[in-house]
């Protein structure tokens, strides 16, 4: 895969996931307090298992192609700070979903708790305000490419 190829491809996989937490953040999550106590059980559960592989794949694309974008498949109109950044955005995202939300999402599987769903909804916030910069970032990145004139290198 050529140097576009990688950013096209992390590009993608940072607005799905962008988002998909944004849809988690400011509806999912929300519902999950009306749940009931004796359905929240099986709902966590359900959650858990449909989720993943919603989430999971596109995780390791955008972290892959964070990896080949700082070394050495970055296309050359993209600076070195935005792919060392982004790959530390994208570190930060991992760190958050290990130490925060998965425990979270782990204590709920014993039933509804509303400090660990607080805390579940609080620090969702992290990843939440992670990917929207990197989604930020790398957009107005294509734009600066796209307004140059055209370079095969493209």
């Amino acid at each position: 895969m050529n140097q576009s190829g990688v950013y096209l491809l992390n590009f993608a996989s940072t607005l799905y996931l962008v988002g998909l937490i944004w849809t988690v953040q400011a509806v999912h999550y929300k519902l999950f307090d009306r749940v009931g106590t004796d359905a929240f059980v099986r709902y966590e559960t359900d959650h858990n298992q449909l989720i993943t592989p919603i989430v999971g794949p596109v995780m390791l694309v955008e972290l892959a192609t964070s990896v080949l974008l700082v070394f050495g498949y970055a296309p050359a109109w993209m600076p070195r700070w935005v792919a060392i950044g982004g790959l530390v955005a994208v570190g930060m995202i991992w760190a958050s979903t290990i130490f925060l939300q998965v425990p979270c999402h782990n204590r709920l599987l014993s039933g509804f708790d509303l400090a660990t769903y607080q805390r579940l909804v609080n620090t969702n916030w992290i990843r939440t305000l992670l990917w929207s910069a990197r989604g930020a970032v790398l957009l107005y990145m294509l734009w600066q490419a796209m307004s140059k004139p055209f370079d095969s290198n493209l």
